[in-house]
């Protein structure tokens, strides 16, 4: 049940939220929101594939 729901976000993820590495964003000059929001990404990401 938990995977299913993390894959679910993990769709959403990728259809809403910006790809920073396509932007090629440098993460030391990266505002908050963004670390925020690479910092989700990255939490969904890891317990999709589990």
């Amino acid at each position: 049940m938990k995977l299913q729901i993390f894959k679910i976000l993990a769709r959403v993820n990728k259809a809403i939220l910006p790809s920073y590495t396509k932007q090629k964003l440098d993460i030391s000059k990266a505002t908050k929101f963004q670390l925020i929001i690479i910092g989700w990404r990255a939490f969904v990401t890891i317990n999709s594939l589990n």
